[in-house]
């Protein structure tokens, strides 16, 4: 059991990780296209507008905070199919 959770643990570690990488490839290419510019590299710049500013860090963090959610729960469904029970770290919960 030990073993499986720790298996777990680093499979979904490496999923949100590729998954907020991938969201963020994906956030800077809509970006381009619908800006015509790059995203801004550091949105706390005073340089940087305050709506692109805001406009940047709630896009990119809606899309990474998602991608890692659905990453989560698919790493979880998988260790379900693998196991037949949640991991440990996740409870049930009633719908």
């Amino acid at each position: 059991m030990a073993s499986g959770s720790k298996i777990y643990s680093v499979a979904g570690l490496a999923a949100t990780v590729g998954a907020a990488m991938v969201a963020r490839k994906l956030m800077t290419v809509t970006w381009k296209l619908s800006t015509g510019k790059k995203p801004p590299s550091n949105p706390e710049h005073p340089d940087v507008s305050m709506g692109e500013a805001v406009a940047w860090a709630t896009a990119s963090g809606v899309a990474v905070g998602l991608a890692r959610m659905l990453a989560s729960r698919k790493t979880a469904e998988y260790y379900r199919r693998s196991t037949g029970h949640l991991p440990p770290n996740l409870e049930d919960v009633e719908a």
